[in-house]
């Protein structure tokens, strides 16, 4: 499902509800779960998972087309953790 099937989807199920305002709500759905990740904070949504950033410390790797060993640095990666129910309902179906 993409960005734009969501905001359709969600004007379907809500008559009240027109496309640009459907379009600002998952919008600041998402800059919000965005802006609590760059802060490391985490995000949980009950029922479906929760969103967190997860340290990757930095190592040496090499390059398969060359073999020359290279430095990849230290990052911080965002990492998505499903809920039980959301596991038992995507198993289920």
């Amino acid at each position: 499902m993409t960005k734009s099937q969501l905001v359709e989807q969600l004007v379907g199920q809500t008559p009240c509800l027109n496309k640009a305002d459907a379009e600002r709500i998952v919008a600041t759905i998402f800059d919000s779960i965005s802006e609590a990740l760059i802060h490391g904070d985490r995000v949980e949504i009950r029922g479906f998972g929760s969103f967190s950033v997860r340290e990757r410390d930095a190592r040496q790797a090499r390059n398969p087309k060359t073999g020359e060993l290279i430095r990849i640095d230290a990052k911080r990666a965002p990492f998505f953790k499903t809920g039980k129910e959301l596991r038992q309902r995507v198993d289920c179906d």
